[in-house]
């Protein structure tokens, strides 16, 4: 092998950028955080770790690490039980030392999904977003939006109306009442048509109370669906607008208007979010009667 493929190779991580036979995939069941970037998705990553993990440690506390086994318990038996208690014991050390945030395939570009354990991913990525909001340091480079995902689906129409009739009960069940909108956006995925979705879970909604208003300008809860391939990935999120599209990038920039509420802060957004029409921009709507395009 040539110095200069040597030099590349080292340089570009060899295969590890390939994906690999077993390599952990956004899956049905997961929960997690959602992040999109411009292009360098091995540094979101890292800035995704050192961010999550910062917070987490603020509002959950440190990580415990587990206690090993003990020599003087393992000298007192024989090798065959000591052997299986090892085994036990390590399988068991797996489990409770699941790491409380690992990065899974999304299965999309420029999307990196973060699988959480232990976490309430839409208590820790609004407590993040609250902190930049509110000091307004800059705390990545690369990272676009955080979104969290407390549930998934099949992303398949009959699939997605079962789920979120059970799903969104916590939120917008009677005598529930709040103003909403819904966000919807797909990549490499063709199973279910944004209109379909809309009305579906707009409809939804309505069963579950008909007061519900919609308001795309300053809604009290976004609905935030996101599919990849064949999963749905769904959460429901407060300050949605206020925090810029939970953009990491915009809510940290101080405000043209420092008196601005939401409405206003939506409007920079729209304004200065050049990369949520590279994305293809985010569709925000109601009941079906009311209907908008975010970008």
């Amino acid at each position: 092998m040539s110095d200069t493929r040597k030099r590349t190779r080292k340089r570009f991580g060899g295969h590890a950028h390939k994906r690999q036979r077993g390599s952990r995939e956004l899956e049905v069941g997961a929960q997690g955080v959602l992040i999109t970037c411009n292009m360098n998705e091995r540094k979101c990553t890292s800035e995704a770790f050192s961010l999550l993990n910062e917070y987490a440690d603020a509002l959950y506390g440190p990580e415990q690490p587990t206690d090993g086994p003990s020599e003087d318990e393992e000298g007192e038996e024989d090798a065959e039980a000591a052997l299986k208690k090892e085994v036990s014991q390590i399988q068991s050390s797996m489990k409770k030392r699941q790491q409380r945030f690992s990065a899974v395939d999304s299965g999309a570009n420029n999307v990196v999904f973060i699988r959480t354990h232990g976490v309430d991913p839409e208590e820790l990525v609004h407590h993040i977003l609250s902190d930049l909001h509110q000091t307004r340091k800059r705390k990545s480079r690369v990272i676009l939006r955080m979104l969290p995902v407390s549930g998934t689906c099949r992303a398949f129409p009959e699939d997605m109306e079962k789920f979120l009739g059970e799903y969104l009960e916590r939120w917008f069940k009677a005598p529930l009442r709040a103003t909403y909108q819904i966000c919807f956006k797909a990549r490499n995925s063709s199973h279910s048509k944004r209109d379909d979705v809309i009305k579906a879970v707009a409809g939804l909604v309505d069963k579950m109370n008909p007061l519900h208003k919609v308001d795309l300008s300053n809604p009290e809860l976004s609905i935030i669906i996101e599919i990849i391939k064949s999963v749905c990935c769904v959460s429901v999120v407060s300050d949605y607008m206020l925090f810029r599209k939970y953009n990491l990038q915009e809510v940290a920039k101080e405000p043209t208007n420092p008196s601005a509420g939401p409405q206003e802060a939506a409007k920079q957004t729209q304004e200065h979010e050049c990369v949520e029409k590279a994305e293809g921009g985010d569709v925000s709507a109601g009941n079906g009667r009311k209907e908008a395009e975010l970008e």
